[in-house]
């Protein structure tokens, strides 16, 4: 069974960083894409970032420069380093991996989801 299992969230003033972690197990996601994903409160879930099997990554583009995702095939993880934070970014974060190798933006093309891990940011 497939599982992804995140952590790393946490209450943080704005200004601040946190770094996210998401290990999967199960299965092996070396050759396939794994993404962030995001749902702020009374909002839908919006695309975070995402990177291929060769490390080729996209961000929405509100997030250019402050967020970093990457990933450590030896440890079936992707990490999602948030620097700059602001109150707006205050979400319930998932990771999520899909089956094909190259990147989507969409939840709709992901197989494989987390539970998530809150983050709250406080002005």
């Amino acid at each position: 069974q497939v599982q992804l299992v995140e952590s790393g969230g946490g209450s943080v003033q704005a200004g601040g960083s946190l770094r996210l972690s998401c290990a999967a197990s199960g299965r092996t996601f070396s050759n396939n894409a794994m993404a962030w994903f995001r749902r702020a409160p009374g909002k839908d879930r919006e695309f975070v970032a995402v990177i291929n099997w060769s490390g080729s990554t996209y961000y929405a583009d509100s997030l250019k420069g402050r967020f970093t995702i990457s990933r450590d095939n030896a440890k079936n993880s992707v990490y999602l380093q948030m620097n700059s934070l602001k109150p707006e970014d205050t979400a319930l974060y998932y990771c999520a991996a899909r089956r094909a190798l190259y990147t989507a933006i969409t939840s709709g093309e992901y197989d494989y989801w987390g539970q998530g891990t809150q983050v709250t940011v406080s002005s």
